[in-house]
């Protein structure tokens, strides 16, 4: 094995420890709880790259369906994927490509760029998470479409924006380091 397939390797095995380590941070607040989880998501993306973050949240996936308890809370199973916060665990999976596919500043870019560049990546990662979580939120409580953005979206705005921020913040100031770590030396 190359020592970039095994930096790689090593890079998802964090990002999956990180991932589910913040899943233990929980505000319940009905029936999706408030969570850092969504932080190192978007992260695991803009750092490694879509291969790295897909791979950082399908392991994470994987690792909650067979029992171990990294879901939000401590929580495990494939009754979680069913259940309604089950969109957003599927939506995980779009913020780290997202997250990897649109933060890929170029080297020369200025500062005032890369900061836009990283500010915008975090966002629309971040709400992409929204984008399976809330129908499926809907469908499986039977909710009209005002509690189901009452329940799943209203509540998580202000966490979302300072989640957002801060995987802006590290995202712009640790990219480049990521970059140099995962160069090939073949």
């Amino acid at each position: 094995m190359s020592k970039n397939k095994i930096r790689r390797t090593v890079l998802s095995a964090v990002f999956t420890a990180l991932i589910a380590a913040s899943s233990f941070f929980t505000i319940p607040v009905g029936p999706v709880p408030i969570v850092l989880t969504t932080m190192f998501v978007v992260l695991s993306g803009m750092l490694g790259g879509p291969g790295i973050g897909l791979s950082s949240v399908a392991t994470y996936l994987i690792l909650g369906i067979i029992g171990l308890p990294v879901f939000a809370g401590g929580t495990a199973g494939i009754a979680k994927l069913m259940g309604p916060t089950g969109g957003f665990l599927a939506g995980y999976l779009l913020a780290a490509l997202a997250g990897g596919l649109m933060f890929n500043p170029i080297k020369d870019s200025s500062r005032g760029k890369r900061i836009l560049l990283s500010a915008l990546t975090a966002l629309v990662a971040g709400a992409l998470i929204y984008l399976p979580g809330l129908p499926w939120l809907k469908y499986s409580l039977s909710m009209e479409w005002s509690a189901a953005l009452q329940a799943g979206l209203i509540p998580f705005i202000p966490g979302f924006l300072i989640k957002s921020a801060a995987a802006a913040a590290l995202g712009f100031s640790l990219k480049d380091r990521f970059q140099e770590f995962l160069k090939s030396e073949e």
